[in-house]
């Protein structure tokens, strides 16, 4: 099977791509512009790729059986107010520009489209709430309404011979560097006063994981459905304790995130990695600010 993965080489995307590689896929990488050499553990094919609504691009999808989505353009390090100031370009690029690419992914013969939402259409809920997919939403930033409202595009392109899935995930964690915590570590190492936050984490393997259920799955079981992607809750004590560092934080931050139901994907077989996962990472980004320090 090809598989086509928008924003393969971004800090979500990557994960995506190694775990379809390690597993055998024929993995095409679409983005604005090629990874440098070596980038990926093995050698994946690029084609470009843009959010542009305006753009014609049937030719990236040629050959192609399977597209994951999981290119976003946001300001950088933020998703939530990814925006920045200017909103309308903002849902031109990521909801038309995505409508744009499923509606062209189904006219080129694709067979599945897998889209990376996100845990912010679960914005504006109650402290407290447990998530589930059967949820009446009604997200409070730009952010989750514009993921919300990708989801409810593609699952009405699906069909007989276009089988679509979103996956809603928390926030992504992993050893590859850049990584997420990059400012978190840097204003660390030279004693800033960090906030503390207390949030819901997935490892990218374990996103990688979900992504090729998708692609395996019988259609009945998974098309124009959403499913919850979420594992640990951890703070930022926590976070800075696994890599060796400590820090003058503001307040200290209880673990009051809302928990992400997570039983309709590991009834089929999802099993991510835990604090077990969580801690080996954290061993391993330990060892990365050691031999940059």
């Amino acid at each position: 099977m090809r598989v086509l993965v928008s924003g393969g080489t971004g800090l979500v995307g990557r994960y995506i791509v190694e775990g379809l590689l390690s597993a055998g896929y024929a993995v095409t990488v679409g983005a604005r512009k090629p990874p440098p050499a070596g980038f990926f553990s093995q050698p994946a094919d690029f084609r470009p790729l843009h959010l542009d609504p305006k753009l014609n691009q049937s030719s990236t999808f040629e050959g192609i059986d399977a597209f994951i989505h999981a290119a976003f353009d946001h300001l950088p390090g933020k998703y939530r107010g990814g925006e920045g100031t200017d909103p309308k370009r903002f849902r031109r690029l990521n909801l038309d520009g995505s409508v744009k690419l499923f509606e062209t992914a189904k006219k080129a013969g694709v067979q599945r489209t897998v889209f990376l939402s996100s845990r912010a259409v679960y914005d504006g809920l109650e402290i407290g709430t447990v998530l589930t997919e059967e949820l009446a939403l009604s997200p409070t930033s730009l952010y989750g309404e514009i993921k919300l409202a990708c989801e409810h595009a593609l699952s009405t392109l699906s069909g007989q011979d276009f089988v679509t899935a979103s996956l809603r995930a928390t926030g992504i964690y992993g050893e590859f560097r850049p990584n997420k915590w990059d400012d978190l570590i840097a204003d660390t190492l030279v004693g800033k006063p960090v906030a503390p936050r207390a949030g819901t984490e997935v490892h990218g393997a374990d996103v990688a994981q979900a992504v090729q259920l998708m692609l395996t799955m019988d259609a009945s079981s998974i098309s124009a459905q959403s499913f919850n992607i979420s594992d640990v809750t951890v703070d930022t004590r926590t976070i800075l304790e696994r890599l060796g560092l400590s820090a003058q934080l503001v307040a200290f931050a209880a673990l009051s995130a809302n928990a992400m139901a997570t039983e309709k994907i590991r009834r089929m077989g999802w099993r991510p990695g835990g604090m077990r996962r969580f801690d080996e990472t954290m061993a391993i980004l330990a060892h990365q600010i050691e031999d940059d320090h």
